[in-house]
């Protein structure tokens, strides 16, 4: 899986250069502003700064349905060339005029990158570790923030520092970037599905992977163009070891035959009815129902749903269930850190009975593990050995109810729920009880009717026609994603980031950091710029933490945790005024305060808004949702810009400070009611979450049964 890895940090230079913008036109202003007299009017002043922000939201609002209809790969290489330009013409610059020009073209090449890396990297990424690579994109940004407050703290040691060469340099790293776009980065293999270009897919694929059977998450890209919406519904399952009785004494049953590494069957699930179920155990400890639970507290029912897969964890240890588990672990995920591995193999379908045997050949499968029967009843569906599909999830298939088509099964092992040890009795669908000596435990299942089960959908470029679909975006569980989307961006800039990012040498001036710093002999501009260094330097190793942390604490918890030290950090900035103090010590504390806020704002909640805007939208309308959320991010992030040098004068530090206390209170409230984990999941499973989270009426006294 290394090939992905690699992928995903070339695809991060575009952030690098994000970063290295940010910190040039921060420490480049002081400059500008004495060279075109600019102290006396803040308003030029602020739109130097915004006119990036200008002409990147203008942009964001074709990006995401244009990269829907091109691809994602050519927006990342129209971005590089956006780079470069606006650093050759910044070079030139004799007036205030062309640095504007050179900002509008700066601001379409941030926003491509803004908009498309994180989406890119999440279509390409397996599930298991998708949050760590999309966390890379922070740490290249955070990374090129530093080198370029090196840069800029060096040239402001000279006696005539060049703002020009400042903000003109990023032309050198964005022709690596667009080489590296044009020809090391792959299309997004969903993209291609998406538009029925199935044999490039699986090429890219199996350069992801490192594997050659990629059918599994081919037949899943395919299934994620038709969510199953409220059509969906949560079954359960009884997962046991696979005797020889227990295979041919239950021939007439429904029951799902699961496939190991060797030959034969490993596991057998079999649907079960209510009793000792583990969605209704998890999910409602406390009260009976999503909707009581919605009108006890104002947390969301879909965070509370996808809460509940993930408390449902494997304990570390073994004990008598080991082999067990093993053979779960064999078939549901794979230890390593890098996800699915060789274990990533999925279904090859052909149907039986009344429908005659269908070839899937047109859907560009080939998969040369042996075929077996997975059910009984006739219509038979056919898999290979494993059907994993990452972050302990597997995509099967089974006859319809309605004998029609085959529906397909999102599954989801539990280990940890109540073995056979604890007494505990399963009485599956049909009706058959599971022998007391049978080692047993549960797995819960989306289900929905198949796109590729359907004689009409057989042909995968049929299926892509549909294209992009305005009216999705009236679906229940697309208006609750974007309700999470476009929050987690509004305050995420509430929060205060780009007031500190872009005026932070001006912040920690006025502070007196130069006090702090006098004695090594340089300006108080130059003191400021260091600060800077080292605040970014901080930043990294953060980062590299929230990268190990991403896909094992969530999304959710890493926000839920930083968001207080944001908030202690700020009230200290803003308390800090109500004392004497010395001047190095105000100095000391500020600076102090601004570095623990932007490394505790780069851990959480500076790049997980991004990186659940990836995840949580259908891919029939993912470009277009993440142009709307990443337009929420520009208009806000242009507001603050463009206001900050005023706040700065009317409110002062501690006003403006004061402000941003009660923006992050407000996000920590909105995170934890709002928004739900999805850490090691598929995206295709998370767009069922939603849609099944945002059905009204939700009872999850009929979940685990068939819906």
């Amino acid at each position: 899986m290394m090939q992905v890895v690699i992928i995903a940090v070339a695809a991060t230079v575009g952030n690098l250069l994000i970063g290295w913008d940010s910190s040039t036109i921060a420490g480049g202003m002081t400059y500008i502003k004495q060279e075109f007299n600019l102290e006396s009017d803040p308003t030029l002043e602020g739109l130097i700064v915004s006119m990036s922000f200008i002409s990147g939201t203008i942009m964001t609002i074709f990006a995401g349905t244009v990269s829907d209809l091109l691809g994602r790969r050519p927006m990342l290489i129209v971005s590089s060339i956006m780079f470069f330009l606006s650093g050759l013409v910044i070079l030139w610059a004799p007036n205030v005029t062309v640095i504007l020009l050179s900002r509008i073209l700066d601001g379409v090449a941030i926003s491509l990158a803004v908009t498309l890396t994180p989406l890119y990297i999440s279509e390409v990424a397996p599930a298991d570790i998708r949050g760590q690579l999309n966390t890379v994109t922070q740490f290249s940004c955070s990374a090129g923030m530093f080198l370029a407050y090196i840069l800029v703290f060096l040239m402001s040691l000279l006696s005539s520092p060049s703002w020009r060469t400042m903000l003109g340099v990023i032309s050198i790293p964005s022709v690596g970037y667009f080489l590296l776009a044009m020809f090391f980065l792959p299309e997004s293999p969903r993209w291609l599905v998406s538009k029925g270009r199935v044999p490039e897919a699986e090429k890219v694929l199996r350069r992801l992977r490192g594997v050659e059977d990629v059918s599994g998450e081919l037949a899943l890209l395919a299934e994620g163009l038709s969510p199953g919406g409220e059509a969906t519904s949560l079954e359960e399952y009884i997962v046991a070891p696979a005797s020889e009785a227990l295979v041919h004494q239950e021939a007439g049953k429904d029951y799902i035959k699961l496939y190991g590494p060797n030959e034969g069957v490993s596991l057998v699930a079999h649907p079960v009815n209510g009793q000792g179920s583990l969605i209704s155990r998890s999910m409602l400890s406390q009260q009976g129902s999503f909707v009581s639970q919605a009108a006890g507290s104002l947390k969301d029912p879909i965070v509370n749903l996808f809460g509940s897969l993930h408390e449902n964890t494997l304990p570390e240890g073994g004990g008598s269930r080991s082999m067990l588990i093993h053979n779960a672990n064999s078939i549901f995920g794979d230890s390593s850190p890098f996800g699915t591995g060789d274990n990533l193999h999925a279904p090859l379908m052909s149907f039986q009975g009344d429908a005659g045997e269908r070839s899937k050949d047109n859907l560009g499968f080939r998969s040369t593990s042996s075929l077996r029967s997975s059910f009984a009843h006739g219509n038979a569906v056919e898999t290979p050995r494993n059907t994993n599909i990452g972050g302990g999830w597997q995509l099967v298939y089974k006859p319809a109810d309605d004998g029609k088509g085959v529906q397909r099964v999102y599954l989801h092992a539990d280990p940890a729920a109540p073995s056979q040890e604890q007494h505990v009795s399963f009485v599956s669908a049909s009706g058959y009880d599971m022998p007391v000596d049978v080692e047993t435990y549960q797995a819960s299942a989306l289900v929905s009717q198949s796109v590729l089960g359907t004689h009409d959908m057989l042909s995968m470029p049929e299926v892509a026609k549909k294209g992009p679909n305005w009216r999705s975006l009236l679906e229940p569980g697309v208006k609750r994603a974007l309700i999470v989307g476009i929050g987690l961006q509004i305050l995420q800039q509430a929060a205060g980031i780009n007031g500190f990012l872009y005026y932070a040498p001006q912040i920690l001036e006025q502070a007196g950091v130069g006090a702090l710093l006098s004695n090594l002999g340089i300006s108080s501009t130059s003191s400021s710029l260091l600060v800077n260094v080292i605040t970014t330097f901080c930043m990294l190793p953060c980062i590299g933490l929230s990268i190990k942390l991403m896909d094992i604490a969530g999304r959710r918890s890493i926000m839920l945790y930083t968001i207080p030290v944001l908030i202690v950090c700020l009230v200290i900035l803003v308390v800090r005024e109500s004392f004497q103090m010395g001047s190095v010590l105000n100095a000391a504390i500020t600076a102090v305060s601004v570095v623990v806020y932007e490394s505790c704002f780069c851990m959480g909640f500076g790049v997980i808004p991004n990186i659940i805007c990836a995840e949580i939208f259908p891919t029939s309308v993912r470009g277009i949702c993440i142009s709307m959320t990443s337009l929420t991010y520009w208009v806000c992030t242009l507001i603050v810009t463009s206001t900050f040098p005023y706040l700065l004068q009317i409110l002062g530090l501690t006003g403006v400070f004061g402000l941003f206390v009660a923006g992050c209170i407000i996000s920590w409230i909105f995170v934890y009611l709002k928004v739900p984990e999805t850490k090691g999941m598929p995206l295709e499973v998370i767009i069922e979450f939603f849609a099944i989270g945002a059905k009204p009426g939700t009872d999850p006294a009929t979940i685990g049964t068939k819906g």
